[in-house]
């Protein structure tokens, strides 16, 4: 009879040999080549990757050939690219929806510019015609008729608001309200023109920008479908280029445009204020009432 102790090392023997095989296993698989991932994406999209700075810079490998034709000479990769340098080869990859944005764009600035111009407060409430209309009518150095031309001359917004005032000289100032009111109100309605461009271009132009990105699209999948290449995305770049580059150009276009519409309604409503404020003051200079406590306390 064997003694037990030869029995366990029989058997431990094996055990023991493989436990040695497994670090021996994982140093061969450390120090060795690393194999090829089958199911690599970039492979199978038919791209390769550069180390460019420490990061992986996808480019898009060449279209093949036709079947009898030979690949062009000159044809790289970034052929295929969004332009973003070139304003002219960005407007004409935009499609033709670029079009209208262009014009949106254009009217966007011409109405802009002149809602600048005109809606200046030196333009809408002279400070020098209204400050020196007032102190003559508190002084009573000027009469009906000479208040009436001073207006006529200068032909503000305001100055035809004060006309409006004078013609009731002396009446209540009930009534004398009543006019400048309306006439306030006549050139406030004035003022808010071309009110519906700036909304209407705010409006239009990223619906512009979605119909082009929709055009976009379509054009991408019928390059496919008709090339017959699944596989190859990067016959959906020159379809998804368009796309981006018509949103971007109608939000471009919205964005200011909404901006301008603010701040001209704004700028309006303000100088309605400025408006109102200082025509109170002629109407407490030339109503019955004003002129009824001037008499009495000349008589006085």
């Amino acid at each position: 009879m064997k003694p037990r102790g030869h029995t366990i090392s029989a058997f431990a023997r094996p055990a023991v040999s493989a436990l040695c095989l497994v670090p021996l296993c994982g140093l061969l698989l450390a120090v060795g080549p690393k194999p090829a991932l089958a199911q690599n994406p970039r492979a199978w999209a038919g791209s390769e990757a550069v180390a460019t700075g420490g990061r992986d810079t996808v480019r898009v490998a060449a279209a093949p050939a036709a079947s009898g034709q030979p690949a062009a000479a000159g044809a790289t990769a970034g052929d295929t690219l969004i332009p973003t340098g070139n304003l002219l080869a960005t407007i004409r990859d935009g499609g033709i929806l670029m079009v209208p944005l262009l014009g949106c764009s254009f009217a966007l600035a011409v109405f802009g510019i002149e809602r600048v111009v005109n809606l200046r407060t030196g333009r809408v409430v002279p400070r020098l015609f209204v400050n020196r209309f007032i102190e003559q009518l508190q002084s009573r150095q000027i009469a009906r008729g000479e208040a009436l031309d001073a207006c006529a001359e200068n032909g503000s917004p305001a100055a035809k608001v004060f006309a409006a005032a004078v013609r009731r000289w002396g009446r209540p100032a009930v009534e004398i309200e009543q006019a400048a009111i309306d006439a306030c109100e006549r050139e406030v309605n004035y003022l808010r023109r071309y009110r519906r461009v700036f909304n209407g271009v705010a409006t239009v132009g990223p619906l512009l920008g979605l119909l082009g990105t929709v055009f976009g699209l379509i054009r991408s999948f019928n390059d496919v479908a008709g090339a017959g290449a699944m596989g190859r995305p990067d016959l959906l770049a020159r379809g998804f280029g368009e796309a981006l580059i018509t949103t971007a150009m109608g939000l471009l276009v919205a964005i200011p445009a909404m901006v301008l519409h603010w701040f001209f309604t704004s700028r309006v409503d303000r100088l309605a204020m400025r408006l109102d404020e200082t025509c109170q003051q002629v109407i407490d200079e030339i109503s019955q009432e004003a002129l009824g406590d001037v008499k009495r306390r000349a008589a006085g």
